[in-house]
C-alpha cells in the first residue's frame, strides 16, 4: 500500500530552504522573515496540524518497516526557536520510536574521546527517529569561535593546526555518509532568526517572570560575536550540506512558519522513503485467522 500525500499548500516549496553541495553560503541572503506563501498564522496552524498527523503515520510505518531510521540535527543561535519548534513539530510522535537529545556542555567522559563520540552513542536505532538538539557540529561552531576549548579535549599539540576545522568537516561528512550507507536518512536544520528578533525574544525572556530560566548571561556573550558565530555557520553549512545529509536554512523570525517549514521537510523525507508495513506469508495470515476464530469462540 502506497503513501498518501496530504493536502498542503502546493507553493511550499521548501526546495528553496536547501543549500546545495559546494555551494558559498551568505546567510545575509537568505531572509530570516520569510513565510512566503502564508501571510499570517491562522492559516498555518491548520496546516502544521496536517503535517503532524501525517508525521505521526509515517513513523508508525518507519517503526514497523524497522529498516531506516530518521536522524533530526537542529542549530540555531540562542532565542532561535530550537526547543519550541521540536516540542510544536513532534511532539505527537510515539516515545517508543523516537528518542531526544540535548547536547550541553561535555562532561569529563566526554572530553575523554574523540568528538564525535558522544553523539556517535545517541544515534537512533533502526525504525525510531532520532532528534538531537545541538550536536556533533557545536564542535566546529562554539570550539571554533573560542579555540580555546580545544585545551580542554586534551587533544596532541601536533594535531591542532589552521588545518583542524577543515579536517572536522572531513570527519563530519565521512560519518553521516557511513551512517546514510547504513540505513539512517539524515535531516539538518539551521533556524535563521536575524539579530533585531533575537534581542526581542532575549528582552522577553527577561520581562517575563514564566520565561526568566531560560536567559543566561552567557547569551550576551555570545551575541557580541554574531559576526564570528555567523561566519562559522556560514562555513560550516557551507562544508558540510551534502547530497546525501543536506542543511536546511530555515527563515526563524516568525515560530509558526518555521514550524511549518520543518514540518513539511520532515514529512516529505518520511514519504520518499517509501515506508511499508511488512507483509505477512500466506502461513502467517492464516495463523491469524486461526487467532481470531479462538477469540470468537470465546
Amino acid at each position: 500500500m502506497g503513501v498518501q500525500t496530504p493536502k498542503v499548500d502546493p507553493l511550499m516549496n521548501t526546495d528553496r530552504f536547501r543549500i546545495r553541495p559546494g555551494k558559498r553560503l551568505s546567510l545575509d541572503k537568505h531572509d530570516s522573515d520569510d513565510s512566503k506563501p502564508f501571510r499570517n498564522r491562522s492559516k498555518t496552524e491548520s496546516t502544521l496540524h496536517k503535517e503532524r498527523e501525517e508525521i505521526c503515520k509515517l513513523q508508525d510505518r518507519l517503526y514497523a518497516d524497522n529498516h531506516w531510521s530518521l536522524l533530526l540535527i537542529f542549530q540555531a543561535p540562542d532565542g532561535a526557536g530550537k526547543d519550541s519548534t521540536i516540542e510544536h513539530v513532534l511532539s505527537g510522535l510515539n516515545p517508543q520510536g523516537a528518542s531526544a537529545k540535548s547536547f550541553k556542555q561535555p562532561s569529563s567522559e566526554e572530553l575523554s574521546h574523540d568528538f564525535l563520540w558522544r553523539c556517535y552513542k545517541a544515534l537512533p536505532e533502526r525504525g525510531r527517529i532520532g532528534i538531537f538538539n545541538r550536536s556533533h557540529y557545536e564542535e566546529v561552531l562554539i570550539v571554533k569561535v573560542q579555540p580555546e576549548l580545544l585545551d580542554y579535549q586534551r587533544i596532541p599539540r601536533s594535531l591542532i593546526t589552521k588545518k583542524i576545522w577543515d579536517e572536522r568537516y572531513e570527519d563530519i561528512n565521512a560519518m553521516e555518509r557511513h551512517l546514510v550507507r547504513s540505513g539512517t536518512v539524515i535531516r539538518k536544520f539551521y533556524l535563521n532568526v536575524s539579530k533585531g528578533e533575537q534581542k526581542k525574544r532575549f528582552l522577553e525572556r527577561i520581562d517575563d517572570p514564566a520565561k526568566n530560566w531560560k536567559f543566561e548571561m552567557g547569551d550576551l556573550d555570545k551575541r557580541k560575536q554574531w559576526k564570528q558565530y555567523r561566519k562559522a555557520y556560514e562555513e560550516m553549512i557551507g562544508a558540510t550540506s551534502t547530497e546525501y545529509a543536506p542543511w536546511y536554512v530555515i527563515p526563524a523570525d516568525k515560530k509558526w512558519f518555521t514550524r511549518l517549514a520543518v514540518a513539511t521537510i520532515i514529512r516529505e523525507t518520511l514519504q520518499e522513503m517509501n515506508l511499508r508495513f511488512p507483509e505477512l506469508s500466506p502461513k502467517q495470515r492464516a495463523e491469524l485467522q486461526k487467532a481470531k476464530q479462538v477469540l470468537l469462540n470465546e
